[in-house]
């Protein structure tokens, strides 16, 4: 485990070929979610669960699988500066229905405590604008993870 997690550090965030994409991606999508829990200064259990849940359902990923991309994700999260590496590699990699289902997964995550904070909210808006996600698509997410609760 701890190799995996040294092979991860030791490459940058890019794309080389397609198993390295996948990982990547999957780590971007994850800290993504990651600092989504992180916005509204309280880390609740069920937003963990709602992002482990939709990473699983995204990714298909078996237990282990999962509990590496979130630890790498969360460590990746903490030494982030900035959100721009994490979406311009969704923006570039994903088609216009995988980066609406992201944002998808975004509300998921926050509605998963029962509220959305206004920082939540606002975090989800700077995320899809970064990832090319238009204003009517973000309501329009946000409008199906509502009508799913």
């Amino acid at each position: 485990m701890i190799d995996k997690i040294k092979h991860f550090f030791t490459q940058q965030l890019s794309v080389d070929d397609a198993n390295d994409s996948s990982e990547t991606l999957q780590l971007a999508a994850a800290t993504l979610l990651i600092e989504l829990s992180k916005a509204d200064y309280k880390r609740d259990p069920e937003e963990q669960q709602a992002i482990k849940t939709a990473l699983n359902k995204c990714f298909d990923l078996d237990q282990k699988q999962l509990n590496a991309v979130m630890e790498l994700a969360e460590q990746r999260s903490n030494s982030a500066t900035s959100l721009y590496p994490f979406t311009s590699l969704i923006s570039d990699h994903y088609s216009p229905e995988q980066r609406f289902e992201l944002v998808k997964m975004l509300w998921q995550v926050a509605i998963a405590d029962g509220e959305i904070s206004k920082y939540e909210d606002h975090l989800i808006r700077r995320i899809a604008d970064l990832i090319h996600v238009s204003h009517s698509d973000f309501i329009r997410a946000k409008l199906a993870v509502l009508d799913e609760q």
